[in-house]
C-alpha cells in the first residue's frame, strides 16, 4: 500500500522519505509487539542481520525461511533484518566486506583491468579469484560482529519500549 502511494507520484522528495522512514518505524514496532521473548527477537534479528552480510549473494531470503522454520524464529525479524542489504547498501557494504577481509588476511587488493568486450565465464573466474577469500572472509567476520551488535541494541529497545508500554496502560485512566 506504501509503495502505491509513493509510486503514483502524489509524493515527492522528502514525503517519500519521511514515508518510507515511517514504515521502518512501523516495522521495528511491529517487531518489538510480537509474542515473544526479549532474546529471542533479538537473536532473530542478530541472525538476520548475519544474513544480510553472508556472502550468500541472492539466497537471503531462502536463508531466512529456512533458518525461521528450523529454530522457530520471527520471519518478521529476520526478514527485516536481512533488509539491511538490499539495492542501495549492496555495493558500500560488499565492497567493505571485500576490503575489511584483505585486511584480515593481509592481502593487498588492486582494482583489476578488466576488458569487458572479451569477457567470458572462464575469464570472469580469473578476475574474481583474488576477491574470493577477502569477500568471504570480510563477510562472516564483519557479518558476525554486526550481529552481536544488532543483538544487544535490539534486546535493549525491546526491553525499553515494552516497559515504556506498561507504563502508558497502567497510566490509562479507568485502570
Amino acid at each position: 500500500m506504501l509503495i502505491a502511494r509513493l509510486s503514483d507520484g502524489a509524493w515527492h522528495g522528502n514525503d517519500k522519505r519521511i514515508a518510507l522512514g515511517i514504515h521502518f518505524r512501523d516495522r521495528i514496532r511491529s517487531i518489538f509487539q510480537l509474542n515473544d521473548t526479549p532474546h529471542r527477537l533479538a537473536l532473530a534479528f542478530a541472525v538476520g542481520v548475519f544474513i544480510a552480510f553472508s556472502p550468500t549473494f541472492g539466497l537471503h531470503i531462502l536463508t531466512c525461511l529456512l533458518v525461521a522454520w528450523a529454530f522457530r524464529l520471527s520471519k518478521l525479524a529476520l526478514i527485516t533484518a536481512t533488509f539491511i542489504n538490499n539495492p542501495w547498501t549492496i555495493v558500500p557494504l560488499y565492497g567493505f566486506c571485500i576490503w575489511f577481509g584483505s585486511k584480515l588476511l593481509g592481502r593487498e587488493i588492486v582494482m583489476p583491468q578488466i576488458a569487458w568486450n572479451e569477457l567470458t565465464l572462464s575469464s570472469a573466474y580469473v578476475v574474481i579469484q583474488p576477491y574470493l577469500w577477502p569477500f568471504i572472509t570480510g563477510t562472516l567476520v564483519a557479518g558476525g560482529i554486526a550481529a552481536v551488535i544488532a543483538y544487544g541494541l535490539i534486546y535493549w529497545l525491546v526491553v525499553r519500549y515494552r516497559a515504556a508500554e506498561n507504563k502508558d496502560v497502567e497510566r490509562a485512566p479507568g485502570k
